[in-house]
């Protein structure tokens, strides 16, 4: 199937993770897209519906097409499912992060507040991480990555997170399970264990790190200044966005 249907999904529905495989190498594009793709489809689900039994529905059928690529078989009808049994099946790519990132998204459609920090820690593992993971994976990440790559994702969801507070409490969610600030401070620690990895990231595949690229400033603005966090103003202006990333991109530093 081609890629792209899942182009446009991600162009229009994730833009900054868009901006960020436009700066990957071509050759790397067309592994991720669909992972990104898929990422953007489960992320939506628990929105899509008020009732979180049929969210479940629609994220066990996700379940499903990930089991069937690893199983070898063909893919179902659909604009995503195609074009990521192609990436499954070509990297061998582990069902059991998958199904971290799907069970994450029940959460999600349920809306209870997470239990404590560690709780919410998990599910930017299960849904940051394992994205990052799977998408240097993909990229031909080594094993001995992993902790480095899951540490880079984690945080980088925690940005998203922290930049999407306002939308969510006006949702009616309860965000945050700690100040902040203090979550910011863990998020920048995460970044620091990523970095301490970097040997063991090869340029080919620190392209799946891109879309991390805004992490380090926007968790920093938030430990500078907890407040920027609930009136919405952690977003980076579109020079400075762009700057970073094209720096990222080009000298191969994180």
């Amino acid at each position: 199937m081609s890629l792209d249907a899942c182009a446009e999904l991600v162009a229009k529905g994730d833009p900054d993770r868009w901006q960020a495989l436009m700066a990957a190498p071509v050759a790397a594009r067309a592994q991720l897209l669909p992972l990104f793709a898929l990422n953007l489809e489960l992320a939506k689900i628990p929105w899509a519906t008020k009732e979180p039994l049929i969210a479940e529905m629609r994220l066990q059928w996700w379940r499903e097409v990930v089991e069937a690529a690893a199983a070898g078989e063909a893919a179902r009808a659909h604009e995503v499912a195609g074009p990521l049994n192609t990436v499954i099946r070509a990297h061998g790519l582990p069902v059991a992060v998958f199904d971290a990132m799907i069970e994450a998204r029940r959460h999600d459609a349920w809306g209870e507040p997470f239990a404590d920090q560690a709780a919410f820690a998990d599910y930017l593992n299960a849904t940051g991480g394992g994205l990052t993971w799977l998408s240097a994976l993909a990229l031909g990440a080594r094993p001995d990555a992993e902790a480095a790559v899951m540490a880079w994702g984690r945080a980088a969801g925690l940005a998203n997170y922290l930049r999407a507070v306002p939308e969510l409490e006006a949702r009616g969610r309860v965000a945050l399970p700690a100040a902040a600030d203090t979550l910011a401070r863990e998020g920048l620690s995460w970044l620091a264990i990523a970095r301490d990895g970097r040997r063991l990231i090869p340029r080919p595949v620190a392209a799946a790190l891109l879309p991390g690229w805004q992490a380090d400033a926007v968790l920093r603005r938030a430990v500078a200044d907890p407040e920027a966090v609930a009136q919405g103003q952690l977003e980076l202006s579109e020079f400075a966005k762009r700057g970073r990333l094209l720096w990222q991109a080009f000298s191969g530093r994180w």
